[in-house]
């Protein structure tokens, strides 16, 4: 079977497109054949040394498929069962990966491969944040960073479905206009605007009680400058890079702030908390109150053009390899 390896850390260049033998699942495993793979962030977090994962080796963590072979001792699924995964070794950008089937949930046939692989990972990220992280609730005013990336369409939408006002950041007029698109109620153009100063304007002063960054360090002082007293800042990812430490004694002083930095892993860690997880998910795009918006689509022969164009956030929405 066809699968993209790394051996080194670096640009797109260091991912290389290889036949590889077919893996056999084992005990407690499955192995699915994809019909469609989640491009995400931390996958150009891990390709570039940022984050570490075992090298060499393969990238990508999220697919949807069907199961094609299950090992000895599982009972949660059979062969021709739709599937999805977001979680476990790195591997999934290849044409079949195996996985924990523990760690794999069901898709429902009105959820297309495509929709499942787009927004497993995201749209579990969007429904921790919104629903656990953070409690969002009628009323309520927010701001969420990137609210045209993968991620930001998903909680945006998400949190408007609960009743919150949504106030978006976005990186140019077109991305704005989609994020308008998806539910926010404003958009900060934050290349030609003051993020904070504008929030205050738009909140007479008080600032939000949540404010959802997933960029990282170039959002970072504008996010805490954003909240209202004993507002909660939820830093969920370093697309512009990793942000600097910050002094406990900053935060009293800015309003008895809150700082959390939470990853899905913590959100998911058992098979109930994953099931419920999905099945919440799956629940908002079935009933058409969650859209996921599939920006690009590219042949897995094509990773190094999708990670290209995912690393330059020219994309909207969410993007996909196809094997």
């Amino acid at each position: 079977m066809q699968a993209v390896r790394i051996s080194e850390t670096g640009g797109p260049e260091v991912l290389r497109l290889v036949e590889v033998e077919t893996p056999e699942p084992g005990p407690g495993e499955i192995r699915v054949r994809h019909h469609a793979i989640g491009l995400n962030f931390i996958e150009i977090y891990q390709r570039s040394g940022l984050y570490s994962i075992p090298l060499p080796g393969g990238l990508g963590q999220e697919a949807a498929g069907v199961v094609e072979a299950v090992g000895p001792g599982v009972t949660r699924f059979a062969t021709g069962d739709r599937v999805a995964y977001a979680s476990g070794p790195p591997g999934a950008y290849a044409e079949a990966h195996v996985v924990r089937a523990d760690r794999t949930v069901r898709v429902p046939e009105r959820v297309s491969f495509e929709v499942a692989a787009a927004s497993m990972l995201k749209g579990m990220t969007a429904e921790y944040l919104v629903r656990r992280t953070f409690r969002v609730e009628a009323g309520m005013t927010i701001l969420v960073h990137a609210a045209a990336g993968g991620v930001g369409t998903l909680l945006s939408q998400w949190a408007v479905s609960l009743g919150a006002r949504v106030i978006g950041t976005a990186g140019s007029p077109e991305k704005a206009a989609f994020a308008r698109s998806v539910g926010c109620a404003e958009v900060i153009q934050y290349r030609e605007e003051d993020v904070a100063a504008r929030v205050r304007e738009l909140t007479a002063g008080e600032g939000v009680p949540v404010v959802y960054d997933s960029v990282g360090a170039a959002t970072f002082e504008a996010s805490l400058a954003s909240l209202s007293r004993r507002g909660c800042l939820v830093s969920f990812g370093n697309a512009s890079g990793p942000v600097p430490p910050v002094s406990p004694l900053r935060l009293s002083q800015a309003g008895s702030l809150y700082l959390t930095r939470p990853t899905l892993g913590d959100y998911v860690a058992t098979e109930v908390e994953l099931d419920a997880s999905a099945a919440a998910l799956f629940d908002v795009i079935e009933r058409g109150v969650v859209t996921v918006e599939i920006g690009a689509r590219f042949p897995l022969a094509e990773v190094r053009k999708a990670h290209e164009t995912l690393e330059s956030r020219r994309a909207r929405g969410s993007s996909i390899l196809l094997p």
